[in-house]
């Protein structure tokens, strides 16, 4: 099912002349992972960011230590920033970030399975917060992987 959506990122975005980066934090580099496993992916995909930690998403992305400080490196307000972060360090027309619970554990306020996502472009940001539920760390990070996918996937459909 990724192979199929990264297929299908890539052929609409080398349709549209689209470049797509990443911004990855629970996830590790899996939805990078993704695209490049399909051949001729440089076409569309030049770089992404792990970055795993608070320190990473600051120097890497731009993200600021405000934003961590008060909002957490699970809000939407991170993936926010983190998103476009990654379309300008990569030049990228397109970025998907993820930052999230992946487990085992969690709080009361930031559940395992909970997975904060951002989509960026020229002039528009979204962001959502998805509940996986409690799968444990390799389920939730597979849905969060191609929940990320199916995003790109939506933007490039134009929906």
């Amino acid at each position: 099912m990724t192979e199929v959506l990264a297929r299908e990122i890539l052929m609409r975005a080398r349709e549209q002349g689209v470049t797509v980066t990443t911004a990855e934090s629970c996830t590790g580099g899996m939805v990078s992972a993704a695209l490049t496993d399909v051949a001729g992916s440089s076409d569309i995909f030049h770089r992404g960011f792990v970055t795993y930690s608070n320190a990473a998403k600051q120097e890497m992305l731009g993200v600021h230590a405000e934003t961590l400080s008060v909002h957490g490196a699970v809000s939407e307000e991170v993936v926010r920033e983190m998103a476009e972060g990654a379309r300008r360090a990569a030049a990228a027309d397109l970025a998907v970030a993820i930052s999230g619970i992946a487990g085992p554990g969690g709080s009361e306020h930031k559940p395992e399975g909970m997975v904060c996502f951002a989509l960026a472009r020229e002039g528009e940001t979204v962001t959502e917060t998805v509940e996986f539920g409690a799968l444990g760390r390799a389920n939730v990070r597979a849905a969060a992987t191609h929940h990320a996918l199916e995003l790109l996937r939506s933007a490039l459909a134009g929906e």
